[in-house]
């Protein structure tokens, strides 16, 4: 199988690590987040992990502050970009909230990239910070609702996926 890049969003609590797992019982995937080295940052200065609108809105912030600074989240997303294409894993998720961010994101993947979208009804759309609250601005290539229950939801989410695979 060719290399693919899968740039997913979607609303916080819509199920996107979920869906990775799912993918990862079939294809060797690798997941990320631009996220990450900012979590890292807040956990070392008195964030203790909370997913409540508060938090997002930190997160988010500080984020912004070092895109405009240092462009570290894309600097880090670049790092495992590498790393995945040196390892054996067919599937790269990427985890970014921004549309900007997303096709500054894109324009360093020299491999298959797409963007994924997931839905979710009932959830959350307004935590208060531009980077969750915009998720649905972006003009992504799929979209999936994950609104089966989650005895189904992992074969279902698997057939969209060979799907996308299957595209060219």
């Amino acid at each position: 199988m060719e290399k693919i890049v899968i740039i997913i969003n979607g609303n916080g609590g819509v199920g996107k690590d979920t869906l990775c797992d799912f993918a990862n019982a079939k294809y060797k995937t690798m997941n990320i987040s631009a996220i990450t080295p900012i979590k890292n940052i807040a956990l070392e200065h008195g964030w203790r992990g909370e997913k409540d609108p508060r938090s997002r809105k930190f997160l988010a912030d500080l984020k912004k502050t070092f895109v405009d600074y240092n462009d570290l989240p894309c600097r880090y997303l670049a790092e495992k970009y590498e790393e995945f294409l040196k390892g054996d894993c067919e599937i790269l998720f990427v985890h970014i909230r921004e549309g900007e961010e997303i096709d500054k994101f894109k324009q360093c993947v020299k491999t298959r990239c797409i963007t994924l979208l997931i839905r979710r009804e009932g959830i959350l759309k307004s935590w208060g910070n531009s980077s969750d609250d915009n998720v649905e601005e972006y003009n992504y290539d799929y979209v999936y609702r994950n609104d089966k229950i989650l005895s189904e939801a992992k074969s279902d989410f698997l057939r969209f996926l060979d799907r996308i695979l299957r595209d060219k």
